[in-house]
């Protein structure tokens, strides 16, 4: 048996609602090396809540410490998570149920490892009572929590508002993506814009804290380079532990991580660039070691919607949120684009409904049970605006404009974003149209380039007042802005004829009188950023500001081309 240690990594806030937060830390043996973990140790955690001192708190009937035992699986590389306000003692046997959280309040909680001899083969395992029993009193280990660094162990977060309540009247987040990792000295640079992010948690000047982070892909760079080149190129699990290891332990961001929930979703470099489901048959060893350190290092820690599959959904003071997954379920066929699904293939038994079902189902029961409240759709590729170069061209023109838009075409068939999926694109657009959905907000990442998109859904001459919008924040470091993420590199109005990018809806052919969506961009910026948003129900607004690696606002341009430091996007009117 050992001493308490703190965490390798960790701990992260992840999941929270107003009766429950799922913390996460990552353990280490004595005999780890890297990726080979000692097969005769075994790594629990413990936690405890405790007070501003940090002792742990007691039970005030049976005069017990909040404290409890999990485990940290070495299938998972010793990370492990414990569902605070759900869980209770390891086993159940001994130690108190789970601690009662209340709805929008803060808690503070302490969380330390322990490793204990394992006599057993490695395909074997204790059951969680058996290995309770041989554990000291918790009371005791409890105890010894206060004489660890809190930089080092602990964690601070508040309880979302109980949903039961409806809309909260404010709503308040953060959202970013693509943390390039930064090469030798540059490493500090990667790491330098999650202090302002950490800021965003604390009142500041009468400014409300942020409620949580929403990292939409790009966590980590698999491939620093490129992936046909070896060099800087993780692709085996050591390397790929290393990646998660660098980003999750930098100072700033790990202060980050433990102060306040984050929600994260996987992009490409996760895995490796322009990933999609084709090269699975050439690099199934690969996608394996990249999932599994994904699924402990990311996914462990948000929440368990559909079992294991990677999208969930949450919601946060009355909002809702869906957050897809765009990389493991990603079909590109070479049959042309009609044949390509983003979210996975076409449902065929009901008894069996794949994401896209269930996102178009969700947005439907939101519009039903909340009417016009905001919803917001968590995808890390950009939903529009689409680059000048795959964008969709009307189907009648002229020379030279046909070869150019059949250049087009070629361009995005090798897109890696949603012009190569129209059929996917079209059928959530046409949902939304169908059904009257108002107020979805598309939150985006990968394109190097904040900016703003607004989406309308008109026939030739009317508009219906039906409006989706696309929040694009990115990249939270990326030292190369002439390499990718040009602004003029995307289209700006979507009916502009050296522009046009209308996406047709069932029943319309591109612009003669069938609906029709077009959109407008604007709010570019290619700085190092982050968006803090900022949701008014009394104003029934969205402001979005876009804030640099330094924490001062951008300067970017509203829809009328003026100089601003926020863009308020106007909504339709929710109770």
């Amino acid at each position: 048996m050992s001493g308490l240690r703190a965490p390798q990594l960790g701990p992260i806030v992840g999941h929270t609602a107003h009766d429950r937060c799922r913390l996460w830390i990552r353990g280490h043996a004595p005999r780890d090396e890297g990726a080979r973990l000692g097969a005769e140790m075994r790594t629990l955690g413990l936690l405890a809540v405790v007070d501003e001192r940090g002792r742990p708190r007691h039970d005030a009937v049976s005069g017990e410490p909040w404290a409890y035992y999990f485990r940290l699986h070495r299938e998972f590389d010793r990370t492990g998570t414990f569902l605070l306000g759900q869980s209770g003692a390891l086993g159940g046997r001994g130690g108190p149920g789970p601690f009662p959280l209340e709805a929008d309040t803060e808690y503070r909680v302490r969380v330390a490892t322990l490793t204990v001899d394992d006599p057993l083969p490695d395909a074997e395992s204790l059951e969680d009572a058996d290995l309770a029993d041989r554990l000291p009193p918790i009371a005791t280990m409890a105890a010894l929590l206060a004489d660890l660094a809190p930089q080092d162990c602990e964690a601070r977060f508040r309880t979302f508002p109980d949903p039961a309540a409806g809309p909260a009247q404010t709503l308040d987040f953060l959202i970013g993506s693509c943390r390039y990792p930064g090469l030798l000295w540059k490493v500090k640079e990667a790491d330098r814009i999650f202090a302002p992010m950490a800021g965003h948690f604390r009142h500041q000047g009468g400014r409300r804290p942020a409620r949580f982070t929403l990292m939409m892909g790009d966590q980590i760079y698999a491939d620093k380079f490129n992936r046909h080149l070896p060099l800087g190129r993780a692709d085996t699990f050591e390397e790929m532990q290393a990646r998660y290891h660098e980003a999750f332990g930098a100072p700033n961001m790990r202060r980050l991580l433990r102060q306040a929930p984050v929600y994260m979703i996987l992009d490409d470099h996760e895995i490796e660039d322009n990933w999609s489901q084709d090269r699975l048959r050439d690099n199934h060893h690969l996608f394996n070691i990249a999932i599994g350190a994904y699924m402990s290092y990311q996914w462990s820690h948000g929440p368990r919607s559909f079992g294991r599959r990677l999208y969930y959904r949450f919601e946060c003071g009355g909002y809702p949120f869906f957050v897809v997954d765009t990389r493991t379920q990603r079909y590109r066929q070479r049959a042309g684009l009609q044949d390509n699904h983003l979210l996975g293939r076409p449902t065929i038994d009901p008894a069996h409904p794949g994401q896209l079902d269930r996102l178009l189902a969700w947005l439907g029961e939101q519009q039903r049970e909340r009417g016009n409240v905001p919803k917001f759709l968590v995808t890390s590729s950009v939903f529009a605006p689409s680059p000048i170069d795959e964008r969709l061209g009307h189907e009648h023109r002229e020379e030279p404009e046909r070869q150019r838009l059949a250049a087009n075409l070629e361009r995005r068939e090798a897109s890696d974003s949603w012009p190569a999926y129209p059929r996917t694109r079209q059928a959530i657009l046409q949902h939304i149209h169908d059904h009257g959905i108002q107020n979805v907000i598309f939150l985006s990442g990968d394109v190097h380039c904040a900016n703003i998109a607004r989406l309308s859904f008109a026939d030739e001459e009317s508009d219906r007042g039906l409006v989706a919008y696309d929040v694009t924040a990115s990249a939270l470091y990326w030292p190369f802005p002439f390499a990718d993420g040009d602004p003029n590199g995307f289209v700006h109005d979507s009916r502009q004829a050296e522009q046009y990018d209308g996406f047709p809806l069932e029943g319309g052919d591109g612009g003669r009188g069938g609906p029709v969506v077009h959109y407008r961009a604007w709010g570019f910026s290619q700085e190092d950023n982050f968006c803090r948003l900022e949701l008014d129900k009394e104003r029934h607004r969205l402001r979005v500001r876009v804030l640099g690696s330094d924490g001062e606002p951008v300067t970017v341009t509203d829809a009328e081309g003026r100089s601003v430091r926020a863009n308020d996007l106007p909504l339709a009117p929710w109770d």
